[in-house]
């Protein structure tokens, strides 16, 4: 099963990352809910995207990128920081949709308290690594499927966001291919700074 009610993650990655902007990602990670609003996404292929963990096809790291679309993918950079990721497609796909950064909505003295803060900012969920300490986000929760009865769960936005209000543009560190892209909220505060060497242009309609 590769839909979730009222966000289909069983599409392309592109068309994914796009339909989460907006979207609330919902943690129940140790008893305590934090809901946060995604303002920031990344695309990511299989053997198409040399971008992917998937590039060089399977292996014990990133088994659960191929699953089917609605699963969890959490990975560890540097050894610091564990990065989540909702796989899309079909399962063997093995594509995925990095979440780069977010809103807090609900929960936000736990946030605060994970991330070591006493006040909230636009950088408390900006950045992977800060969103996923927002939400509580370890490596065991690689491999989890989202859903109501979860420890994660995704809420559809009450209204999509237009896509006049989206821009779009090269993957942090990576170069632009024009097919696999990051995607972000158009004015939104918590939007990472990064901003690619040639300027961002609207989403396409």
């Amino acid at each position: 099963m590769t839909a979730h009610p009222g966000v289909d993650l069983g599409r392309p990655a592109p068309d994914v990352a796009r339909a989460l902007l907006g979207c609330t990602l919902v943690s129940r990670v140790s008893g305590e809910q934090v809901e946060v609003r995604l303002t920031e996404v990344e695309a990511y292929g299989a053997t198409d995207d040399p971008g992917s963990h998937a590039y060089r096809g399977r292996t014990p790291r990133n088994g659960a990128m191929y699953e089917a679309g609605g699963t969890v993918y959490v990975y560890s950079i540097y050894g610091l920081h564990e990065l989540l990721n909702l796989v899309t497609g079909p399962a063997g796909e093995a594509s995925a949709v990095l979440v780069r950064a977010g809103v807090v909505v609900a929960g936000l003295e736990t946030a605060l308290a994970r991330r070591g803060l006493e006040a909230a900012g636009p950088g408390l969920a900006r950045g992977p690594g800060n969103l996923a300490v927002c939400l509580g986000i370890t490596r065991a929760l690689d491999g989890v499927r989202l859903g109501p009865g979860s420890l994660l769960d995704l809420v559809p936005a009450d209204a999509p966001v237009l896509r006049s209000a989206v821009a779009t543009g090269q993957r942090v560190g990576l170069r632009d291919d024009g097919r696999f892209e990051r995607y972000w909220v158009v004015g939104e505060s918590s939007v990472s700074a990064f901003r690619p060497a040639k300027p961002a242009r609207p989403a396409p309609e």
